[in-house]
């Protein structure tokens, strides 16, 4: 039997908007957004909006992360799946509860207070390091693109 297929899993912390769903879904094909952070699954405004960013044809699934492996066996074996998280902590998360989430993009964490710019769209502080140290060596592919196509960023960046 086939089971799901999960292409990607992005680190975004504006869920589903318009590159997500013109660029990075259109490219892998996906038949399925999922995104899996506690806060977006219990705000259904904030998922009517992400909703009509979303591509046509394509099945939107908002789930607390700890829900995951529920959402994955619910859905059609052949699905192709690309799961959108807010930052580091969910994607860690989500390894804890699948061994399926291996290949990371990191497209979008926004600057604050405390962190520091190390790619166009990316800023992280030592805690979000310390997340993807342990995401890389529990297995995890890393890399830093805005959109397909793009070149990866500053690759050890995640880490060091």
């Amino acid at each position: 039997m086939t089971s799901p297929e999960i292409l990607l899993t992005r680190i975004d912390n504006r869920l589903i908007h318009g590159q997500v769903a013109t660029q990075w879904a259109k490219e892998l094909g996906a038949s399925v957004l999922i995104v899996a952070n506690d806060e977006a699954a219990a705000d259904t405004f904030r998922q009517e909006l992400m909703n009509m960013a979303a591509p046509a044809g394509v099945t939107t699934k908002y789930i607390p992360v700890a829900d995951i492996n529920g959402t994955l066996e619910q859905l059609d074996p052949g699905a192709r799946v690309f799961i959108i998280v807010a930052d580091p902590l969910d994607a860690k998360r989500l390894m804890e509860k699948t061994d399926a989430v291996k290949r990371i993009n990191v497209g979008n964490m926004h600057m604050s207070e405390g962190k520091h710019q190390v790619a166009t769209t990316v800023a992280l502080d030592d805690t979000d390091k310390d997340l993807f140290r342990q995401m890389k060596e529990a297995g995890a592919d890393l890399f830093i693109q805005r959109v397909p196509g793009s070149a990866v960023e500053n690759p050890d960046a995640l880490t060091k």
